[in-house]
């Protein structure tokens, strides 16, 4: 059976992205570092969180997540991450404005899909085959699958930063109990994995 799973690095007070994001700042008005540095300035500590981000057979990520861009497709956006993205498979992104798939360098293509959070995961599920599924965010789009009920687990980065603003993991959540797997403290980040549970 495929599993949907999401990794979000978070503040210790539940932030995942910052305020005002841009296409200079996609994390906006935050030092990026204080979420991402474990991934770069401590990777071989990490080396097995951060490979088991992009282990999926299809990705799903919210238009914010994908770029800047706001309303109609007006320019030529292909991603924040250059011309050959982590995510080396299919990638669908939710929006409300149709655009035709774009491939990307070492076999990412997205693609965007309008007919919601279901659609996306219907359609990446017949892409990935019998392999897992990435929720890739930004928060609001994983607090959408687990309101929906449609994540299976559910690894959270914790961070020693408070934000004090931003984008919240769990907002609009409803109440709901979680399992926890797995702990592992790292010298710039906690490792925690829940498991949702179905009632």
């Amino acid at each position: 059976m495929t599993k949907v799973y999401s990794d979000l690095a978070v503040s210790a007070d539940g932030f995942a992205t910052g305020l005002n994001q841009r296409e200079d700042a996609p994390f906006g008005d935050i030092d990026e570092n204080w979420l991402h540095g474990w991934m770069f300035e401590t990777a071989d500590e990490n080396r097995a969180e951060v490979d088991a981000i992009v282990d999926s057979g299809a990705t799903i990520m919210g238009r914010n997540m994908f770029g800047p861009v706001r309303g109609e497709w007006d320019r030529d956006w292909r991603g924040w991450w250059g011309p050959n993205p982590p995510y080396h498979g299919p990638v669908f992104v939710l929006t409300h404005f149709a655009h035709d798939p774009i491939e990307m360098e070492g076999g990412t293509t997205f693609h965007f899909v309008t007919d919601g959070i279901e659609s996306a995961l219907e359609q990446a599920r017949a892409a990935a085959g019998a392999r897992d599924i990435s929720i890739a965010g930004g928060p609001s789009t994983v607090n959408q699958y687990l309101a929906a009920g449609l994540l299976d687990e559910l690894r959270l980065h914790v961070t020693p930063c408070v934000l004090g603003a931003g984008e919240r993991v769990f907002d609009g959540v409803p109440a709901q109990q979680l399992q926890l797997i797995s702990v592992r403290p790292a010298s710039r980040v906690t490792h925690l994995t829940y498991r949702t549970v179905r009632p």
